[in-house]
C-alpha cells in the first residue's frame, strides 16, 4: 500500500476546517477509502480490505454490506428487518458502478436477505436498472439464490407489539406483562416526547449506505434496506432509486442516503448532490444544500412546532479526490469510515440544533 501511496498522494481539499467532524482531517496519505451510515464499519472494513486486495469497487461495496444483511441485530436491513403491516419481509437495494455509469437495483423483494447481490446481479444480468416484486424474486430465485423466511422472532415480537398497540377498538389486545425488555427498549428507542408530555412512537427509517474510492479513482456504492417499518405492502423508498437513495458520476463524487426515504424521492437528493459538487461545491457544502432545499419544501403535517421538519435524514457524500462528509437533518448519527487510518466512527454536520 506504500506504494501506491507513493505514486499517488495527494491531500485533503483546502479550506476544509479542521473543526467541522464531518470532514477527514489532516493529511492526506491514501486514495482508497470507505464511507457508509453508522451501523456500517464493519461493512466499510471489509470493503476496503477488498479493494486492497484488487476487487471491483462494486463487488466491494456489496459483500460489504452483506455482513449487515446478515445480521439480525440490525433491524434495518435483510435478516432481521422489520417487516411490512401484515408481518412480511420486504427488501430494497440498489447498485451503481462509478467506472462503467452502469446500475441495478431490486424493489419489494421478498425471500432473499441479500437484495444488494441481487441487485449488482440485475446490473450485469439483465438489459433492466430495476426489479421489482414477484419478478425481482423469480430472477433471484434463477440466479440461484437462496430463499428463505427473513422475519426473526425478535422483529415478529417488534412487529406484533405495534400492531397491538395501533387501536383500542380493534380484536389484537397486547400483553405488556409478558413483553420482553429487548421489545420494550426497542420502542423507547424510538419514541419522542410531545407537548402535552406523553411519548409517541416515530417508525423507524434505518438502511445501510456505502460507497467507497480505490486507489485507481474508482467509485461505486449501494444503498440496501428493509425500509420504513410496517410500511404498506409494496410501499418503495429511495434506497432502489438511482438518483434519490444512491447516485455516482465517477467524474465527480457520490451520494448515498438514509432516514426519510419518501424526501429524496420528491427532491432526487443523491443526483442534487452530485450535481452541487460538479459546481464546485465540498461534500459537505453538498450535502447540506440538499438538506436546505428539502427542509425549504417539507410541506406542513411533516414539520415540528418550531416548522423544521419532524423527520431524520441523512446524507453521506464523497468526493473523486477523497474527500468526504456526514450531513444529517438533526443531531446525534455518525457514519463509519475506513481508510488507511483505520475504522472509525465521526459525527455527522446537523442542519438544525437538537430536538
Amino acid at each position: 500500500m506504500t506504494s501506491a501511496v507513493s505514486r499517488r498522494g495527494f491531500i485533503n481539499t483546502a479550506g476544509v476546517a479542521a473543526s467541522v467532524c464531518a470532514v477527514g482531517a489532516g493529511p492526506r496519505q491514501a486514495p482508497a477509502r470507505v464511507i457508509s451510515s453508522g451501523n456500517g464499519a464493519a461493512a466499510t472494513e471489509r470493503a476496503y480490505q477488498l479493494l486492497l486486495e484488487g476487487a471491483d469497487t462494486a463487488d466491494a461495496v456489496v459483500a460489504g454490506v452483506g455482513l449487515v444483511e446478515d445480521d439480525p441485530r440490525d433491524t434495518s436491513v435483510g435478516y432481521g428487518g422489520l417487516p411490512n403491516e401484515h408481518g412480511i419481509v420486504e427488501l430494497d437495494a440498489a447498485v451503481m458502478h462509478g467506472p462503467s455509469h452502469q446500475c441495478g437495483a431490486v424493489a419489494s423483494l421478498q425471500g432473499f436477505r441479500h437484495p444488494a447481490q441481487v441487485a449488482l446481479k440485475v446490473m450485469r444480468r439483465t438489459d433492466h436498472v430495476l426489479l421489482v416484486g414477484s419478478g425481482a424474486r423469480k430472477f433471484a430465485r434463477a440466479h440461484g439464490f437462496v430463499e428463505e423466511n427473513l422475519l426473526t422472532d425478535h422483529a415478529r415480537r417488534i412487529w406484533l407489539r405495534w400492531k397491538e398497540s395501533l387501536s383500542k377498538e380493534d380484536d389484537w389486545l397486547s400483553d405488556e406483562e409478558q413483553e420482553d425488555a429487548a421489545v420494550r427498549d426497542f420502542f423507547l428507542k424510538n419514541s419522542v416526547m410531545t407537548a402535552n408530555g406523553s411519548l409517541r412512537f416515530r417508525r423507524p427509517t434505518g438502511t445501510i449506505h456505502c460507497s467507497c474510492l480505490n486507489a485507481a479513482g474508482q467509485m461505486s456504492c449501494t444503498t440496501t434496506t428493509s425500509g420504513m417499518a410496517f410500511k404498506i405492502p409494496g410501499r418503495v423508498g429511495d434506497s432502489p432509486i438511482i438518483g434519490a437513495g444512491l447516485y455516482v458520476d465517477n467524474e465527480v463524487g457520490s451520494c448515498g442516503s438514509t432516514g426519510r426515504g419518501e424526501a429524496n424521492l420528491q427532491n432526487q437528493a443523491s443526483f442534487a448532490a452530485v450535481e452541487l459538487m460538479r459546481g464546485g461545491a465540498s461534500p459537505e457544502e453538498a450535502g447540506m444544500e440538499v438538506l436546505r432545499r428539502i427542509a425549504a419544501k417539507t410541506v406542513a403535517r411533516l414539520r415540528d412546532q418550531e416548522g423544521r421538519p419532524d423527520f431524520q435524514l441523512s446524507f453521506y457524500v464523497m468526493s473523486k479526490d477523497g474527500e468526504y462528509a456526514g450531513v444529517s437533518m438533526f443531531p446525534g448519527l455518525k457514519f463509519a469510515v475506513t481508510d488507511e487510518q483505520g475504522t472509525r466512527l465521526e459525527p455527522c454536520v446537523a442542519l438544525y440544533e437538537a430536538r
